[in-house]
């Protein structure tokens, strides 16, 4: 059975990684990712958690720092962050290396925010991107055909997910290519923190084409939860074996 406060915890973070990800880079955005940008995302807390996931998926190198022994765990366990250093001079041999090659990556220093900061200060690093201008920023106009749409399993993530997802890429032919790199990246960086639930804001036509296939896939065995809300309006719909025991949506 699907435990709901994790399923409410799940969705709360990956709305904030997507409200992150639209004030990051937009559609329309040329080019459609941060291949080669450096966010500086200063204090690893929830908020810096959201931050760096959503700017791995954007495609952004990613800098954090945090004192916390049990943070610094939880990061690299959620895969939040790749590297784990002990000092600036660590940090900025991985990120010169992967900025160099365009690719994302993030890592994180073990020791005081305000020290690091000081640091970077007298050396001279400075980052394309700083976390203060990201969460002060407005989030992209919305056309007016805007939907926000989830998809969600209440057992078996491991199994059920990789199909949806691969799904709603194949319907997903005519959004921008911001949208589709959320759709590919996403359920990469999203990973445990977002085991049972996967969402996009995308148009009207695309929650049409998505929702009327998936409740079909795999004959219909997905226990499965679609949702969309649309300006004004939302809509649910429920296999008839969501939230069923693991035993019988298996059989």
């Amino acid at each position: 059975m699907l435990d709901k406060t994790r399923y409410a915890a799940e969705y709360q973070f990956v709305l904030s990684v997507l409200s992150f990800y639209t004030r990051l880079i937009a559609p329309g955005s040329e080019p459609p990712d941060l291949g080669g940008k450096l966010l500086y995302a200063g204090l690893l807390d929830e908020g810096g958690r959201a931050l760096i996931s959503a700017a791995n998926i954007a495609g952004a190198a990613s800098l954090c720092v945090t004192s916390d022994a049990l943070a610094q765990k939880r990061a690299v366990r959620d895969g939040v962050v790749d590297f784990l250093v002990t000092s600036l001079d660590e940090a900025l041999r991985i990120l010169k290396n992967e900025l160099r090659k365009r690719a994302p990556v993030a890592v994180c220093i073990a020791a005081e925010p305000a020290d690091v900061k000081s640091q970077m200060s007298e050396r001279g690093v400075e980052s394309d991107l700083l976390r203060s201008s990201v969460e002060e920023g407005n989030d992209a106009p919305m056309p007016a055909d805007i939907a926000l749409v989830s998809w969600s399993v209440s057992s078996a993530p491991a199994r059920w997910m990789p199909k949806l997802d691969a799904y709603a890429l194949e319907c997903a032919g005519e959004l921008p290519e911001v949208t589709r790199r959320w759709l590919r990246m996403s359920p990469r960086y999203l990973g445990r923190l977002a085991q049972f639930i996967h969402v996009v804001l995308a148009n009207q036509a695309f929650a049409s084409r998505f929702m009327e296939g998936a409740m079909a896939l795999e004959n219909g065995k997905i226990p499965l939860k679609l949702q969309v809300s649309y300006r004004g309006a939302s809509e649910e719909f429920n296999a008839p074996n969501w939230d069923k025991d693991e035993e019988s949506v298996a059989s």
